[in-house]
């Protein structure tokens, strides 16, 4: 229907400070949108990815389609600590969206999410650059929300008390 038109590769530093802006302005579809231009220009721009992955993740709702495409944009960062900690911050956001529905076994879900990004936040800890707690920071806020909600694990269905006579 429309033909996009092209980013100029000398215009992605600031193309990419616009989309942290529209991120931090709760715009994430437009901080997506600019992050697919840059990618369009420079297929393999990183900073490019990390932004539209955690854009995509602001959209998490009960929709999988967001889901999906953020799996894909994880699938093509590089570094082992960026792909341990925003594995981690796929799953955070995941249970935080589960944990907004009303819906049977929502919170059941959502611990067990909140468990997932746990474990990668403590893989990507044991790789983490010099002075970077990003990892620590985000264990830190899904232990607090794990306590604060009362999040319990699923109840194990094979220890169910036989029924009363």
């Amino acid at each position: 229907m429309f033909d996009l038109k092209p980013l100029n590769k000398d215009a992605i530093p600031a193309a990419l400070e616009k989309a942290m802006r529209y991120r931090l302005l709760n715009e994430p579809a437009e901080a997506e949108s600019i992050c697919l231009d840059i990618l369009h220009a420079d297929s393999d721009n990183q900073e490019a990815q990390v932004i539209l992955l955690l854009a995509l993740t602001d959209q998490f709702t009960a929709s999988d389609a967001t889901i999906a495409q953020a799996d894909e944009v994880w699938d093509r960062l590089r570094d082992p600590y960026e792909r341990a900690y925003y594995a981690g911050i796929i799953n955070e956001r995941r249970a935080k969206a589960k944990l907004a529905q009303s819906v049977p076994g929502a919170r059941f879900y959502a611990y067990d999410l909140f468990l997932e990004a746990m474990r990668l936040y403590e893989l990507a800890d044991a790789n983490r650059p010099a002075n970077n707690d990003d990892a620590r920071l985000r264990w830190n806020t899904c232990a607090r929300i794990i306590m604060r909600n009362k999040l319990v694990p699923r109840p194990d269905e094979t220890k169910r008390e036989p029924p009363l006579e």
